[in-house]
Order: C-alpha cells, then sequence, then structure tokens
C-alpha cells in the first residue's frame, strides 16, 4: 500500500547456475573468511555474466494457507525461512511444500497498515553460528535484530539496530546479506518526506552493517547509511556481477528500479522518477505506480524479476553490466498481489509469495500461497 503524500512547495524530493549460484558461492566464502575489512562494498566478480534468456513458466503452487508471507530465506539444506507480516511467525517450508511453524518473533507489534514482522535473512556464518536476522515493527520504532535457529526453535532474540523511524506506512523492511558479507536493510521515510534527505537519519536510506549491526568498513559517511534519498524501498538484490539493484515504492507518478551505488541520492522527496536535479540520481527503469508497486527484486539467469503489489504482475528486467533492458511483464491480474520473489540457488527457478490478505488485497486470513517458477 502506498500512502500519498503531497509535496510541500519549500522541498527538496548460488552454487551453479545463474547469478543466485555466485552470491551464495561468494556468501560461503565469506563464512570462512568473515566480512572484508576493508576495500570495495563489492568485490570485483567473474567475468561470467550470463546472457541467457529465459522466461518464466507457469506458476506452480508450493504451499498454500499463508497470511501476508513477507520475508524468505534460505537455508543451507535447500528449505527456506519465512515469515508472515501480521501474525509475527516463522515458517521452514520445504521444496516439496511441508511447512512447519518454528516460532514467534518477540516484541513485534503492527501498524494497521505496513508494519510487522517484515523481512528474515539466514546468516552467511549459518554453519558455525546458526543465526538469522530480521527486521521488524516494535513498539519505539523499526529494529533489526538478530535470533538463533537451532534444533527447530529461534531463540537468543538480540536488537543489533533501533532508531528507525516507523508509521502506519512506509517502514521499507528487507534485509539481505551482500556478496561481501556485510547485512544490507532497506528502510522507509516513515511518511515523513524530509527525513530521506537527512543523511543522519537511518530513514529512507539503505544500510550496509557488520553482523553485529555496527557500520560497514568503507561506508560514505562513516555511518550505517549506504545510499539515501529513498521513498519506501523494499527490494534488493545483486546481480552476477555484483552491482546492487533496489526497488522502491513512488508517490502518485513512477515506481523505480535502481542500480545503488555508495553514497549517492536517489532524489526523493525532491524527484519521483527520472531526475534532472544536481547530485541526484535516476532510476534506471521507472513505472507508473499503477502497473508495479514494487515489493522484493530478484537476479536470476540473466535477469531482475520484480514483483508488484497493485500491478499485480512478475516483471522481467534484462541487466547487462550497469543496464537494465526492456521491462516484460507476466502473470498480470492472474494471481494477485505479489510481494516476495526469491531464486531458488542452484536452480533456474524462483520462488514467488503473493500477499492477497493483506488491507488492500481481497482474500482473508489464509489465502495467500507460495508458487514455484521455472525459468525455460
Amino acid at each position: 500500500m502506498r500512502k500519498r503524500i503531497p509535496i510541500r512547495p519549500h522541498r527538496l524530493s548460488p552454487r551453479s547456475l545463474g547469478a543466485s549460484a555466485v552470491a551464495v558461492g561468494l556468501l560461503l566464502a565469506a563464512g570462512a573468511a568473515g566480512p572484508a575489512a576493508a576495500g570495495p562494498a563489492h568485490p570485483p566478480r567473474p567475468a561470467d555474466r550470463a546472457t541467457a534468456d529465459s522466461a518464466p513458466g507457469t506458476p506452480a503452487t508450493v504451499s498454500d494457507g499463508w497470511s501476508i508471507p513477507w520475508g524468505l530465506s534460505w537455508l543451507p539444506d535447500g528449505s527456506a525461512l519465512l515469515t508472515e507480516r501480521d501474525t509475527f511467525k516463522v515458517f521452514t517450508l520445504t521444496q516439496d511444500g511441508t511447512k512447519k511453524e518454528v516460532g514467534k518473533v518477540p516484541e513485534v507489534v503492527t501498524t494497521d497498515g505496513e508494519g510487522g514482522l517484515l523481512s528474515i535473512a539466514v546468516s552467511p556464518h549459518w554453519e558455525s553460528d546458526h543465526h538469522v536476522f530480521v527486521m521488524h515493527t516494535a513498539s519505539d520504532g523499526n529494529r533489526i535484530a538478530r535470533l538463533t535457529y537451532q534444533d527447530g526453535k529461534l531463540g537468543d532474540y538480540t536488537v543489533l539496530v533501533k532508531g528507525i523511524k516507523k508509521n502506519k506506512y512506509h517502514n521499507g523492511g528487507r534485509i539481505k546479506f551482500g556478496p561481501d558479507g556485510f547485512l544490507y536493510a532497506t528502510t522507509g521515510e516513515a511518511q515523513t518526506p524530509d527525513l530521506a534527505q537527512d543523511k543522519k537519519s537511518l530513514n529512507g536510506k539503505i544500510l550496509r552493517m557488520t553482523p553485529d549491526g555496527k557500520a560497514a568498513p568503507g561506508n560514505p559517511f562513516g555511518s550505517l547509511v549506504y545510499s539515501y534519498g529513498h521513498r519506501n524501498p523494499q527490494g534488493l538484490t545483486w546481480d552476477a556481477e555484483g552491482h546492487l539493484w533496489e526497488a522502491e515504492f513512488g508517490n502518485a507518478k513512477y515506481d523505480e528500479l535502481n542500480l545503488i551505488e555508495p553514497g549517492k541520492n536517489y532524489g526523493w522527496p525532491t524527484c519521483e522518477g527520472s531526475c534532472s536535479t544536481d547530485g541526484m540520481t535516476s532510476p534506471k527503469r521507472q513505472w507508473p505506480v499503477k502497473e508495479a508497486s514494487p515489493s522484493a527484486v530478484a537476479y536470476a539467469d540473466g535477469a531482475l524479476y520484480l514483483a508488484a503489489l497493485r500491478g499485480q504482475r512478475l516483471w522481467r528486467i534484462p541487466v547487462d553490466g550497469t543496464t537494465a533492458g526492456t521491462p516484460k511483464a507476466y502473470y498480470t491480474k492472474d494471481y494477485g498481489r505479489l510481494r516476495t520473489v526469491e531464486a531458488v540457488p542452484g536452480k533456474k527457478t524462483l520462488w514467488l509469495t503473493t500477499t492477497n490478505a493483506d488491507n488492500n488485497g481481497d482474500g482473508g486470513p489464509g489465502s495467500d500461497k507460495v508458487f514455484r517458477i521455472d525459468l525455460k
């Protein structure tokens, strides 16, 4: 859901195939050596750019009976951890569709809008620490926290980052480990647009941190802030060359696909979509809001896949280096609101979740599904 905010006149605005294999391999390497202590945010990748022109096939249901499945992250055994936003529950889901509740995250609250239990990320050091990370709304704002998942149960809840302002809408919420071994997080501007331009604020930003929640070495401002000028970003992924891509809700005109570089300003609230203002960075692609409202974005087999909520479709965008090609839509209005898409490690396959049980959907509790999509 997007909450429209008028702009005030004085404001300025994997282990084998595809990129998932490359990313997972690098993450495992990071787990052995630990996060880089210095150097570039994205280490050079092998020159093996995917050139496949595969297309998504017909979705097959892996599991149903879900209520707003928001976050998804892979465990080493090939199963996934998934969160439900409004129940605050975490589940495992196997490739054959076996679902099991493993616990609830403590201290989560809802905002009766877009807040609650949002994203989840499995530690790149899993074999030694059994840590999982979550981003969620709490009574005092949005948080990033760490838990231990062992013997089929969650425990040892530890807050890493606080002070991220919350609101009914615009809470961001996507966290992922990058190929550099650091944790990245998207934060919304909490319906206070000017926070996006305030480099001292954690809102309207992409954050980059160590697994202990500290500013990662090499961050451009010596803080958690990696990039700024974001409205409500909910998608993060890396391509085969290590470029970081982000999907972002616009206000009333354009949603965005951005190529993220450290220290850059992505324009909000001065700009929505393409931006000619000096010092601000334009998106690589943009859509009218009725065609997108993007949440997650994933990379697989030479293309980005962007899940659209209001647009009720899956966008495929081929990428070549820093160029994003012509988008093509799939499944338009076939499955309702599409929230999270992730590439399955080691396979030319995606998992895709719906959130038709949210307050903008037409389904009740238990109406959501997890789909498998093979790329052909």
